[in-house]
């Protein structure tokens, strides 16, 4: 999908060749999910669960489903409303992962009756409140890279570069849709030109070009040799305490910044995320102008700030016979494709993509469940 909507003509179709990377060489190749063993996601809870209270924690393993039909299901079969149903990540179908959920605990005596081909409850345990939305530390992946023979001493040498100077944390393509679609259709509802009137999938669709404007930004930043620096006017982080500040003496911070203590962050565009300033504000503008869009356009978003980069942890390769895999831990929100990307140098998620539904790709599986989209972890 491209078209002119700005001073610039802009593509919405997802492409990782189109967006800067961090690492430099060849790349290792190789093919990604194969059979779904061979990506898997396990989510790491927020906080211990005190095993006791109102709120049923189900430990869920599930292939073949997103959480939204998960979700749907567990609804149905226990009769749980919608609303009552707990969710702190998003997580992909084409995978095997784990995730937390919560239903009131007044629904347990029918949880033996739950039955979905291909999900597992793996155990229970209680706690005082429903698991919220972004109730979770991170994401830890182990990822089989198949067709990459002899390959896993250069995956490990990147993977060396990613977790010392960070990774771009990009939104990965299931954001988009297929073809592009979902951001095209997010810019008709920000001009007022969609006839789609369901709320949740509009905040999905518009969430869609929030993520395409913060992409552009971050690429800009990464082809303009400035993505391990921070700029006068960016809103930097402190990736210990979560602190944020203004930058005001730019080649002060760059320095916290060169040492890993400190990111710049993006600006998901909303009423209460106020765009950036200075020559960081330049940045951001001329990104945001290529979409033909101003900061007021994204009003009915509350909007938020994200970190550039963020760096994996525990990370390490394995050789295999066919190539190796690839084990890491990443913050919420981030996607591991984005570290895959770096190593590959390939197109990760087309694989992914293909087996998509059709339209507005997962707009109503994201907008089902109760589930806020803009936490979405592949």
């Amino acid at each position: 999908m491209v078209g002119r909507y700005g001073a610039l003509i802009v593509s919405l179709v997802f492409n990782w060749a189109a967006l800067g990377q961090r690492s430099e060489g060849p790349g290792t190749g190789g093919t990604l999910r194969r059979e779904p063993q061979d990506f898997r996601v396990e989510e790491v809870p927020a906080y211990p669960f005190s095993g006791e209270g109102p709120h049923l924690y189900l430990h869920v393993e599930k292939t073949g489903h997103t959480t939204a039909h998960v979700v749907r299901e567990l609804c149905t079969q226990l009769g749980v409303r919608d609303r009552d149903v707990g969710v702190a990540g998003l997580k992909d179908r084409h995978a095997v992962t784990t995730q937390w959920l919560s239903v009131p605990a007044k629904h347990e005596s029918r949880l033996g009756q739950f039955t979905l081909d291909g999900v597992r409850i793996l155990e229970t345990t209680r706690h005082g409140n429903k698991l919220g939305m972004g109730h979770l530390r991170g994401n830890r992946f182990v990822v089989r890279v198949r067709d990459a023979a002899g390959q896993a001493p250069a995956a490990e040498a990147t993977l060396r570069t990613l977790v010392g100077g960070g990774v771009p944390n990009y939104f990965g393509p299931q954001r988009f849709g297929l073809g592009g679609l979902n951001a095209e259709e997010g810019l008709r509802v920000l001009r007022g030109e969609s006839a789609l009137r369901d709320p949740r999938v509009r905040r999905f669709l518009t969430s869609s070009v929030q993520s395409a404007v913060f992409n552009a930004a971050l690429s800009l930043r990464l082809e303009r040799g400035i993505f391990a620096a921070v700029l006068a006017g960016d809103m930097a982080k402190k990736h210990a305490t979560g602190g944020v500040f203004l930058v005001e003496d730019a080649a002060a911070e760059s320095v916290r910044a060169a040492a890993g203590e400190i990111s710049a962050t993006g600006t998901l565009f909303g009423r209460k995320a106020r765009p950036l300033t200075l020559d960081a504000g330049a940045l951001e503008a001329e990104a945001l102008a290529a979409f033909g869009l101003t900061p007021a356009a994204f009003g009915s978003r509350l909007g938020d700030r994200r970190f550039t980069r963020v760096f994996p942890e525990d990370a390490g390769i394995e050789a295999t016979e066919d190539g190796f895999v690839a084990a890491f831990t990443l913050p919420k929100g981030s996607f591991a494709t984005s570290v895959l990307r770096e190593i590959m140098k390939s197109d990760v998620d087309f694989a992914a993509l293909e087996g998509a539904p059709d339209g507005l790709t997962g707009a109503q599986d994201a907008a089902g469940g109760g589930a806020d989209t803009d936490q979405e972890e592949t």
